[in-house]
This record gives structure tokens, C-alpha cells and sequence, in this order.
């Protein structure tokens, strides 16, 4: 009877070991099982706050006014003006919107059956049913307004392409006008030479009438000595007088044309009039809002007072040929912060904005949106 109780505690002992055993591992697999629940909800409230939860506003508009009527030689002043950004939609540049916060909601988060009055599951055939649970119902809302948010962003992708083919054709027209720009120098330039040689020939006139007056009063003189000589000294004083009357017509013609081309000078001299800015003063002076290193230009806005540094009081005046330095804070280059340089181009009317040119020789980096541009 005693090996038999023996046997039987050991056996006893036994299986209370294997219990104990199971009972570990399943607190283990209980413990690994609940730390990734937690870490599944954490993530989930994380994710949530990266997905809008407002929608934007569909009525907003952005306006750019573009001149569209044709370059002529006379002045337009009520000129076609065309919105470039028609059919922008200005509603993809609004931020900030509300996102999910569910930091309040971890307890729906938890519900993961749907449940009955009692507040027991309600059974799905062998399962407790999920569907229209609390979760299922936070977790679909997140998942519609993350499609949502997907396809604005695609939207957003499209009106880029769209933006840039119209900065192309910008870019294209602002090269068009290059030529035109450098003939209308060369003729201001021939209408100058003129000028020139018409003032020469004024002043020749001129020494010619003076000597005519000179020799018309010495014969004057003659006639009142010379009576034997008057009929000679009035045929010579009737010619030299026509002489002298075809050259004061030639002389008032002179001095009309004179008259024109001066003023034409004028009006070509007073679109150089900011010519002689050759320099700003050391500082920051604005931000690369776009940049295409490929084609080798970027686009800066400029603040107030450094626009009116550039054009100075007068903001008709033409852009100086500038180069500024771009630098990045924070980035640590063979030269420090500095990134390289830009040339001044052309600016974009009715904005602080103006194209520049990539100088590839100063390239320390590839210029980037927010770069800092400065005077040295």
C-alpha cells in the first residue's frame, strides 16, 4: 500500500510540474499577446494623426494676371489680361487640416465584438461577429478617409505636371523676348551713330551761314564805296540770299529731325535708368521657391527691401545683372553653409518673384525650395 501511495504522489508531483510548466508558457504567449495588442493601438492612434480628417475648402481660387496682348510699338493702356491659373485647383495648397486624434477613443479601439444589450458578443455562426463592432467602425472611416486623402494626392501630383508646362511656356516666351530685346538695342544704338553724324553736319551748316553772313556784310559795305559795282554786288547779293534761305530751310529740317531722334533717345535711355545698381548691401534677401537644377534656373522671392534696393523708388525700373549666393542652414559643404551662386534674370510682375540663372560653376549642392539667398 505505501509503494502504491508513492507511486501515486509521484505521479501526482508529475503532473503538477507539467501544469506548472504550461502555465508559464501560457502567461509568456498571454504577456506577448497583450504587449502587441498595445503596440498595434499605439501605432493606430499614430496613424491616425497623419490622415486628414477635414476636408478642404473647394471655393478657393489663387488669381495670376498675365498680359496677352501682342508687343507693338505704341503704348496699351487697358492690355488682354489672362488668369494663368484658371483651372488651378487652389484648394490642394491648403494645410493644416484637422487630423484623427483618437487618443480619447482607445476604449472603441478595444471593442472588437459587436455585443448585444447584455453586453455579450453576438455570435456570427462559430465566431463573435466583428463587423459594425466599434473598431471595425473607426478603423473603416480611416481607411475611406486615407483613399480620399490618396486621391488628393494624385490630384496634387497632376496639377504640378500642369504648373510646370505652363512655367515652360513661360520660360520659352521669356526667351522669345531675348532678341527682340537685343535688335532694339542694336537700333538704338544705329539711331545714336545718327544723331551723331546730323550734329556734325549742323555744326558744318552753321560755320557755312556764319561765313555767308560774314561775306554778305563785307559786300554790303562794297556797295555804299562801289557805285560802278552795284549791279555785279546786287546779283552776287541775290544769290548769296537764296543760298543763304535754302540753307535756313535745310537747318530747320535738321533741327526737326534733331528734335525726333532726341526724343527717341530719351525713351530708350529711361528703360536703363536702374542700369547703375551694381551692388546691395551685405544680407539675406530672400528664398528659392523653386529650383530646376536640370535646366539650370530657379525661381526667388525676393522680400520688399530688397526689391526696392534692386529697382530702387521707382518699380518700372529694369533688373539689374546681380549674382547673389545661396546658402542652406545647418548643411556642411566644403564652404560651409554655402551652396552656390545665382544671376538675376527676369522678374515675374506683380510679385517679389524673379528667375534666375544656376551658376553651375560655384555648385556646391543641388539648390533646393527654402535656401536662403544673400549679398556678400
Amino acid at each position: 500500500m505505501n509503494k502504491v501511495l508513492h507511486v501515486l504522489v509521484y505521479v501526482f508531483l508529475a503532473l503538477a510540474s507539467a501544469a506548472l510548466w504550461f502555465e508559464l508558457q501560457l502567461n509568456a504567449k498571454r504577456a506577448e499577446l497583450t504587449d502587441r495588442n498595445r503596440m498595434q493601438e499605439d501605432y493606430l492612434v499614430k496613424l491616425a494623426r497623419t490622415i486628414e480628417k477635414a476636408e478642404p475648402d473647394k471655393n478657393a481660387t489663387f488669381e495670376i494676371r498675365k498680359d496677352v496682348s501682342p508687343v507693338e510699338a505704341k503704348p496699351v493702356d487697358s492690355p488682354d489680361m489672362e488668369n494663368v491659373l484658371e483651372e488651378y485647383p487652389a484648394t490642394l495648397e491648403q494645410a493644416n487640416l484637422e487630423t484623427y486624434n483618437w487618443d480619447g477613443q482607445r476604449n472603441s479601439l478595444r471593442s472588437v465584438y459587436v455585443r448585444d444589450f447584455d453586453g455579450n458578443p453576438v455570435m456570427d455562426g462559430n465566431q463573435p461577429q466583428t463587423r459594425d463592432s466599434d473598431e471595425y467602425k473607426m478603423l473603416e472611416q480611416l481607411f475611406n478617409s486615407a483613399k480620399t486623402q490618396q486621391s488628393r494626392l494624385n490630384t496634387t501630383r497632376a496639377a504640378l505636371t500642369d504648373l510646370r508646362t505652363k512655367l515652360e511656356a513661360a520660360v520659352a516666351e521669356v526667351n522669345k523676348l531675348k532678341p527682340e530685346s537685343r535688335q532694339d538695342k542694336m537700333t538704338i544704338e544705329e539711331l545714336n551713330e545718327k544723331i551723331t553724324k546730323l550734329e556734325e553736319e549742323k555744326s558744318e551748316f552753321e560755320g557755312k551761314i556764319l561765313k555767308h553772313k560774314t561775306e554778305t556784310e563785307e559786300l554790303n559795305s562794297e556797295v555804299s564805296s562801289k557805285n560802278d559795282e552795284i549791279a555785279r554786288a546786287k546779283d552776287e547779293i541775290s544769290a548769296k540770299e537764296e543760298e543763304l534761305e535754302k540753307a535756313k530751310q535745310l537747318i530747320e529740317k535738321l533741327k526737326e529731325l534733331l528734335k525726333n531722334s532726341v526724343q527717341t533717345q530719351g525713351a530708350a535711355a529711361a528703360g536703363t535708368a536702374n542700369a547703375a545698381v551694381a551692388s546691395l548691401p551685405a544680407g539675406d534677401k530672400g528664398t528659392v521657391i523653386e529650383a530646376d537644377n536640370e535646366n539650370m534656373f530657379a525661381i526667388v522671392s525676393f522680400s520688399d527691401e530688397a526689391m526696392k534696393e534692386l529697382k530702387g523708388d521707382n518699380p518700372s525700373n529694369a533688373l539689374p545683372a546681380l549674382e547673389f549666393s545661396v546658402k542652406r542652414p545647418g548643411f556642411k559643404g566644403p564652404a560651409g553653409e554655402f551652396v552656390g551662386r545665382l544671376r538675376l534674370r527676369q522678374e515675374v510682375k506683380g510679385k517679389n518673384f524673379v528667375i534666375c540663372d544656376i551658376l553651375g560653376s560655384w555648385e556646391q549642392d543641388k539648390l533646393a525650395v527654402n535656401d536662403i539667398v544673400f549679398a556678400d
